[in-house]
């Protein structure tokens, strides 16, 4: 018989991630018990506590953590060996909590809709309805969408983190699901933010369909789900090598779609474009941080020793992902889909990164790793972007929010101060120097190259040169153009948008001039255990 064998659970290690998901749960009783009246100030009171000590948590573990190798690697394998709490978790837990506490911020943000946040006061109403106009009259709100945000940053923490198929597959899961119901919570153009909501489910539903056959395949390959055991299989090739091609092509599908890459972009610009603001800056910094945290983990632990099958298929899509996402942005008309594409651009750059992994005894003395390119590539993305699509939701006109890019004509007059943040943004988007984006393409640049694949820095490169295009042309309208009618204007934030902006442009300033610490921070971090 089998005996069955208690797993241990080391709580000190993953205390940051049951603090979100205690918050979440608190959460939903929240608003079950409590009046509606007081709804608001306590979710987001509960939602920024509990992110602030995550937060501290995680800096407690990693002063704490066990370091391998003379700390080229450091952490443990927690819950049964599920979870790894490794460097590059820790790193990207932090990171994904910091950009959170900006999304709570913008979530809660009041004065630029009259009084009430952006999303629907009764989600449950079919648009036009009386039922709709009566809980607008009302000004009623969702304060579900906070405890919903805290279920997808345990997600967050949870996908990067899995140390085996399954558990990535739940964090996968847990990750998704409340951002398809974000994204459909728009309070103005509330259909164009179902339809949104729809088309992300669909397609989500879809590539996670991939990913689960992908595991199965895999399994079949290997005998089991843990990372260490599928990386000792590939290393002594003890399966059928179809199963293992198929498995990865899969498995890949269900990845590449969370972080938009092509051909699996097409849900980007939609739902961008659909869903509220806030979740868009939310969903656009957080979910590409933790996805790229479970695409490196997958590709470097568990397929490590079969790269030179799966590294040919990601040149080609990171190829087409910078080329697509920058040529396909110049046509766009709109500002928030025109950052849709954008993003798909900047995922070919952090493929590239991706791509210029090393054995470290072929690392250079001072060379960086491909951890430590990628790991800061994400951080100077995100706070680029949760900052520029804050001020996206600034920029009003009679309508209320506007993005057409032709009614931002004359925004630099009419508001400097947000006109040259926002081209800040998009500088810092385009690699200019002196800003994080520079610094962050040169590190993925460098590794890429040094790793031998040259012609995805060539077409980065050229990439790089479109994108820089249609970011100057944006700033030409905000500058140069003459505004259409009355032209657009810019509502006065409060404390919680106006501190996500400045936090946002700060730190891409910082890491533009001053980028060594949080280098230093990803060399730290070191390489995934297994």
């Amino acid at each position: 018989m089998t005996e069955f064998v208690k797993p241990s659970i080391e709580y000190f290690e993953i205390w940051p991630l049951l603090v979100v998901f205690g918050v979440a749960c608190l959460g939903v009783v929240v608003e079950a018990f409590l009046p509606r009246t007081l709804r608001y100030p306590v979710q987001v009171v509960l939602a920024i506590g509990g992110l602030v000590l995550a937060l501290v948590g995680v800096v407690l573990v990693a002063q704490d953590v066990q370091t391998y190798d003379e700390g080229a690697a450091r952490g443990i394998l927690a819950v049964g060996g599920t979870i790894a709490v490794d460097g590059p978790s820790l790193f990207i837990w932090g990171l994904v909590l910091a950009l959170s506490i900006a999304g709570v911020l913008l979530f809660a943000e009041r004065h630029l809709d009259g009084g009430v946040s952006a999303f629907a006061g009764q989600a449950a109403a079919v648009p036009g309805t009386d039922a709709e106009t009566a809980s607008i009259a009302a000004n009623r709100e969702h304060t579900e969408v906070y405890p919903l945000m805290m279920f997808a940053v345990f997600g967050m923490m949870l996908f990067p983190a899995a140390n085996d198929l399954l558990t990535m597959f739940v964090g996968l899961e847990i990750l998704s699901l409340p951002l398809y119901l974000l994204s459909g919570l728009a309070r103005r153009r509330r259909l164009l933010s179902q339809e949104a909501a729809l088309k992300y489910f669909l397609l989500g539903a879809f590539s996670s369909g991939f990913f689960l056959y992908g595991a199965a395949l895999l399994y079949g390959f290997a005998g089991s789900m843990d990372f260490a055991a599928i990386n000792e299989a590939v290393r002594n090739d003890v399966g059928s090598s179809s199963l293992l091609l198929i498995g990865t092509g899969l498995l890949s599908v269900g990845l590449l779609f969370k972080v938009g890459a092509v051909p699996f972009q097409a849900w980007t610009p939609d739902v961008y474009q659909g869903a509220p603001t806030p979740v868009t800056a939310f969903m656009a910094a957080g979910t590409k941080v933790a996805a790229f945290g479970a695409i490196m983990r997958l590709f470097y632990v568990a397929l490590g020793a079969d790269r030179w099958s799966w590294q040919p298929m990601l040149w080609i899509i990171a190829i087409l992902s910078m080329l697509v996402g920058a040529a396909l942005a110049i046509t766009q008309s709109d500002i928030k889909r025109l950052l849709a594409y954008s993003s798909v651009a900047h995922t070919g750059f952090i493929l590239t990164g991706v791509l210029g992994v090393q054995a470290s005894e072929q690392l250079a003395i001072g060379e960086i790793s491909s951890v430590q390119a990628v790991l800061f590539y994400l951080a100077t993305y995100g706070f680029a972007t949760i900052g520029a699509f804050a001020v996206v939701g600034l920029v009003r006109d009679g309508g209320g929010e506007t993005t057409a890019i032709d009614r931002w004509a004359g925004l630099g007059k009419e508001s400097p101060v947000v006109a040259a943040v926002f081209a800040f943004f998009l500088l810092a988007m385009a690699g200019i120097p002196l800003t994080s984006g520079f610094v962050g393409k040169l590190a993925v640049f460098s590794v890429a190259l040094a790793a031998g694949a040259w012609p995805v820095v060539v077409a980065a490169v050229l990439a790089s040169i479109i994108a820089a295009f249609l970011y100057i042309r944006v700033i030409k309208v905000m500058y140069f153009d003459e505004p259409v009618g009355a032209g657009p204007s810019v509502a006065y934030p409060s404390v919680l948008t106006a501190t996500t902006i400045a936090v946002g442009a700060a730190v891409t300033l910082v890491l533009g001039v001053l980028p060594g610490p949080v280098l230093d921070l990803a060399a730290v971090a070191g390489e995934f255990i297994r």
